[in-house]
């Protein structure tokens, strides 16, 4: 060491090399502790984004529905005095004035992309072949901002004019069409619309592919009878951590109803809130792990150089001096462990990288390392070194130097 340095720096990396082994065993437990936090935080941030990116890749962050009508009480025979609900003739409801919240909506800041929809049960018809399906009259430009409709074509183009729709690919397997194939769209009040397939998608939903029909937002109006009007607004927001809050500020500033993905996915998100809870639980008793193998090892220390830091108490050491020394070597240890960890850890993302594939050899999921995560993790690492040596620390500067010589 440089004679320039603080005094503890010296006696506090002397310590430490003459108790190599016990230093390079604790520093490769840090670094494991450490790795396995980087690592099973990165995994789990990765398999999180990617199931969330999933569950979204077929349905909005926000969907704005009209408010729903409240059955009629209707008395019944004079014989029979008990009320019954007599509930609303089934109809497709509309978005009063769309067009003006569209455009408002479009200005709020939270708000990336608005998207009108008009949407409803259906027949697609294909020869022999008929199947129940959803109409969606969609404006292209805007709904792909919401859903990358684009981006999940396997066949054909996001072509949705007159006369043209795009399908999933497994209605397009249970009708036996392909792209350039007439579909012919029929409701229940005799309505129906010929057209030409344009495009396949496959939103990665089997249900979705299956059910899901796009076309032009005034063929669907013309042919579910919604004139100028929809059903529907989806919405896509930058943060989706925010999806809940804005869609009750929406839906009390509006009067409609507003569901959120993470009220639509409650199962699901639930299910991620318990993922990320048992994850602190481990990091938390890992963390815990390294604390007490780095104060176990400093308490071994202390004893074993109890006559080293009584001499060092009559030359003139005090006891804050003392504590400094210790509280220094734990802090080394945890800084040290903590760049092998992260190293550690980077290597075995890569390795997952290359191992875990798709049966067609792509990335499973991709898995991003956020510098934050790994300086957290060293930061995190050092404090956990500094706070487990506190004790041994302490027993060392209340060492009686005369009683500590005399061992």
């Amino acid at each position: 060491m440089k004679a320039w340095l603080p005094f503890e720096w010296i006696a506090a990396w002397r310590f430490l090399r003459e108790g190599r082994m016990q230093s390079l065993l604790i520093i490769v437990g840090v670094g494991v502790g450490v790795a396995v936090i980087v690592f099973m935080s990165a995994l789990l941030s990765g398999l999180q984004d990617n199931l969330i990116k999933r569950t979204l890749s077929s349905q909005p962050h926000i969907t704005l529905l009209p408010v729903e009508e409240v059955a009629r009480p209707q008395q019944a025979s004079a014989a029979n005095t008990a009320l019954r609900l007599q509930k609303n003739a089934q109809r497709l409801r509309t978005i009063d004035q769309w067009q003006t919240l569209r455009d408002r909506l479009q200005g709020w800041p939270e708000i990336a992309a608005v998207s009108p929809v008009a949407s409803g049960p259906a027949f697609a018809i294909r020869g022999e072949a008929s199947k129940a399906i959803t109409v969606l009259g969609i404006e292209p430009e805007r709904y792909n901002r919401v859903i990358a409709l684009t981006e999940r074509l396997t066949a054909g183009q996001l072509r949705v004019g007159a006369g043209e729709a795009v399908i999933g690919i497994e209605l397009a397997k249970d009708l036996g069409a392909e792209v350039g194939d007439k579909l012919r769209l029929s409701v229940a009040d005799g309505r129906s619309e010929t057209l030409t397939i344009t495009g396949l998608f496959d939103l990665g939903n089997k249900g979705v592919n299956a059910r899901n029909v796009y076309v032009g937002l005034r063929t669907a109006q013309s042919l579910l009878d919604l004139v100028g009007g929809v059903s529907s607004i989806d919405l896509a927001l930058h943060d989706l951590d925010l999806a809940e809050q804005l869609a009750r500020r929406i839906a009390g500033e509006t009067g409609l109803t507003a569901d959120s993905w993470i009220k639509t996915n409650a199962q699901f998100v639930t299910a991620l809130t318990s993922q990320r809870v048992s994850s602190n639980v481990i990091r938390f008793f890992i963390a815990l792990s390294v604390a007490f193998g780095i104060a176990s090892v400093l308490v071994v220390s202390v004893i074993q150089r109890s006559k080293e830091i009584g001499i060092l108490r009559a030359m003139g050491a005090t006891q804050a001096q003392m504590l400094r020394i210790f509280l220094l070597q734990g802090g080394i240890v945890g800084f040290f462990g903590s760049l092998l960890g992260s190293l550690l850890a980077w290597s075995l993302l890569v390795l997952w990288q290359l191992l875990a594939r798709n049966p067609d050899g792509t990335a499973m999921f991709v898995i991003s390392v956020e510098p934050g995560l790994v300086l957290t993790a060293a930061g995190g690492a050092s404090v956990v070194g500094i706070l487990a040596a506190l004790l041994p620390a302490r027993r060392a500067a209340q060492l009686d130097p005369v009683v500590a010589i005399r061992g």
